[in-house]
């Protein structure tokens, strides 16, 4: 074999290990979007003023684990009835007492601090009391008057939470974890 042969042959393999090296990266890629984080992105008000419409935040799918996710927490799931992607905040868990008195929160005859909402923008509604069935969250949006909730589609089984929030991640200004 001659000098053109062996450099032909020597940048044949090199291009067969970078195509490897691609589709492995990319393959890794794939895998860590479909198991481990997922960006997800923000289409409505209803969690104004914690995340605005068009902001994107990284979701966390190996957790919250078997216990499922805690109070207060944003969460990422499938809607009942409709399937549909959505993004809440965990306001009860499973056994737990929810009603909203005179637009307030009140969770098992307590009402949490809830540094979260717009005090302004709630209105004097009234919901529930309901019981949060066991293996099952509570979700409120954050604008209470702009949400798609469990007021309307109950509550979420621990089995339809995809994973947590765990940071904001556009826009650029705006980075870090929402509360």
């Amino acid at each position: 074999m001659g000098p053109a042969a062996h450099r032909a042959a020597a940048l044949t393999r090199r291009a067969q290990t970078l195509i490897a090296l691609a589709v492995l990266i990319a393959g890794g890629l794939l895998l860590v979007r479909l198991v481990v984080a997922e960006p997800f992105r923000i289409v409505s008000a209803s969690m104004v003023p914690t995340l605005e419409a068009g902001d994107s935040v990284l979701v966390d799918k190996l957790s919250p684990g078997d216990d499922g996710p805690r109070r207060g927490e944003l969460i990422v799931f499938e809607a009942p009835r409709t399937g549909e992607i959505t993004l809440k905040r965990v306001v009860g868990v499973g056994g737990d007492r929810v009603a909203i008195e005179d637009g307030l929160l009140v969770v098992n005859g307590r009402r949490p601090a809830e540094p979260y909402t717009d005090a302004d923008a709630i209105d004097s509604v009234f919901f529930g009391p309901v019981r949060v069935p066991a293996g099952s969250v509570f979700v409120l949006g954050d604008n209470r008057r702009d949400s798609a909730d469990s007021r309307i589609f109950g509550a979420v089984p621990n089995r339809d939470v995809i994973g947590l929030v765990r940071a904001r991640i556009w826009p650029p200004g705006r980075w870090g974890q929402p509360h």
